[in-house]
């Protein structure tokens, strides 16, 4: 009986997967989510392009969020404070509890019901305010007269296009019904400001939460670099901590193939392969530029205290030395030597007619996909405990040892 259990039960986890995903003709169809995230996104960088930390606008943009995941059926929780200037800002932070898994109780072959965590976060706020941009476009027209570029900016790519990807993860998330994991979303305020909302969330965990998260999922400006990047954390330079540290790498890129996203959505799961060596973590021997970045987000507070990180960008690495890489190639975003994030080409004035077109919305795809991908990895579960269906095989294999052995 248990055994047809754990099978009915493993059948579902797989399906869970696929919930809500099928084409007309009844196939399924990954990460086939709409265009929910990529209509967020650019309703939130529309509404408030000027989300710099600690303004108005920013706490605007705040609200805009926390009312969009309580739509989606969350209780929120505001998380206040207080920046490196006497500021504040808040982070919304919103949790689904999962099934739970089990462990075997120390010093016994009993098994015990106990939790593990995921946190999936990205920040909300961007780097210019109306002022600078101003100021900026200004000194252009003085410096280069009629030749001078006039930009807007609304921080579409950095970072309401992982808003974005957040709140698809939150909408589809009760899809999957199996999923084990209690899974707390966070959306960051005051990136800009040396990670500070990230900071402040990681500090006010609990000492039990914290030795039960096994892993930060970090999304930040997946929309206008030339491809799509998952990077693991620093941490994973230690000794004897590269494989603990990349597990849930290295599931994200099972998640991809295994569901054949590139074939199927055109969307193509990397990792830092640069093989440039360098000193990155300042321990005085020289690391292997690969499957880590130097490209900082809110995972920062996480990786410098030993959580497992997984971070998704796009970028582009494909250059023969750390500081010549940039975001894209793209002969059209030249303007700040190919970088997007970070600079006054970050708006959908100047990135939407060149990504969004008739053959498809890279907004929507990359949203939708990473969406999938951190879901999917989730799926996989623990691997310091076990989820209800390998619970139920566990408990089926300890009967049959235990038949066996009386048996001789």
């Amino acid at each position: 009986m248990r055994r047809l259990i754990a099978f009915i039960l493993s059948l579902a986890l797989i399906m869970s997967v696929f919930a809500g995903c099928k084409k007309d003709d009844g196939s399924n169809v990954p990460a086939d989510f709409g265009t929910y995230g990529a209509d967020f996104a650019r309703n939130l960088a529309k509404t408030y392009p000027f989300r710099k930390a600690y303004s108005t606008e920013e706490s605007q943009a705040g609200e805009m969020i926390r009312a969009e995941f309580e739509k989606l059926g969350y209780e929120v929780q505001v998380q206040p404070f207080t920046g490196s200037d006497g500021k504040q800002s808040n982070n919304y932070v919103a949790i689904r509890k999962g099934a739970g898994f089990y462990s075997k109780s120390e010093g016994t072959t009993d098994y015990i019901s106990t939790e593990r965590y995921v946190v999936i976060g990205a920040h909300y706020d961007s780097k210019y305010s109306k002022k600078e941009l101003d100021k900026y476009n200004a000194s252009q027209k003085e410096e280069k007269g009629d030749k001078a570029v006039t930009y807007d900016y609304d921080g579409i790519n950095d970072n309401a296009s992982g808003i974005g990807a957040l709140l698809t993860c939150a909408k589809e998330l009760p899809n999957y019904g199996n999923m084990a994991y209690n899974v707390i979303f966070v959306a960051f305020g005051a990136s800009t400001d040396n990670y500070a909302g990230a900071t402040s969330f990681f500090n006010a965990l609990t000492p039990d939460v914290k030795s039960k998260l096994e892993v930060m999922f970090c999304i930040d400006s997946i929309y206008a670099g030339d491809k799509i990047y998952a990077s693991s954390g620093m941490n994973s330079l230690l000794p004897g901590r590269k494989y603990p540290m990349r597990r849930k790498l290295y599931q994200a890129y099972d998640v991809c193939y295994e569901n054949s996203l590139y074939s199927v959505n055109g969307f193509n799961l990397l990792y830092n392969e640069s093989g440039i060596k360098k000193d990155f973590n300042n321990d005085g021997s020289a690391d292997v530029y690969n499957e880590i970045t130097e490209n900082k987000s809110d995972y920062v507070p996480f990786d410098n205290n030993l959580i497992p990180i997984v971070f998704f960008d796009s970028f582009d690495y494909n250059f023969d030395s750390v500081d010549s890489m940039h975001d894209t190639k793209n002969l059209e975003l030249q303007d700040f030597e190919g970088m997007v994030r970070g600079t006054y080409l970050d708006s959908m004035n100047r990135l939407d007619p060149l990504l969004k077109t008739e053959e498809g919305d890279q907004l929507q795809v990359r949203i939708n996909n990473v969406a999938f991908v951190i879901l999917g990895t989730a799926m996989k579960g623990s691997d310091t405990a076990l989820n209800y269906v390998q619970y139920m095989e566990a408990l089926e294999n300890d009967k049959n040892a235990t038949q066996l052995s009386e048996t001789t």
